[in-house]
């Protein structure tokens, strides 16, 4: 089953294989079967023809893939050109939403080193 360019696992279950798709996440998958009629915890290999378009012209019908990575970057792009501090942030690649940086954020800072016991027996010897 393809949505979008995307290819949906067969051997998961759709509530999850939707998930599969950029801007589509359990909430939003949930909501589309349930307005569909479609049971959760159905396999995309046991659903019907009709309800595959259905689930496709529903999931289509949202930002989603390119489309939304595109509006995105646009935004991040804008909050850059104004001088915003969130647009620096995110020229810095640091948070920007108000978390602790001193002790969080190591993939984002680089992983310090810290001194080891192994390290501290060789400077005393």
């Amino acid at each position: 089953m393809r949505i979008a360019g995307i290819t949906i696992p067969d051997n998961k279950h759709l509530e999850f294989g939707l998930t599969e798709i950029h801007g589509i996440g359990r909430a939003r998958a949930q909501a589309i079967l349930d307005e569909l009629g479609i049971p959760q915890f159905t396999k995309p290999t046991d659903i019907s023809t009709e309800q595959e378009n259905a689930i496709r012209e529903k999931v289509e019908s949202f930002t989603i893939e390119g489309e939304l990575k595109r509006t995105v970057s646009a935004n991040i792009k804008r909050l850059k050109d104004i001088n915003s501090y969130r647009g620096s942030r995110h020229a810095k690649r640091l948070p920007c939403r108000g978390q602790r940086t001193k002790t969080n954020a190591r993939t984002l800072k680089g992983v310090r080193k810290t001194m080891g016991s192994g390290k501290r027996k060789l400077e005393k010897t």
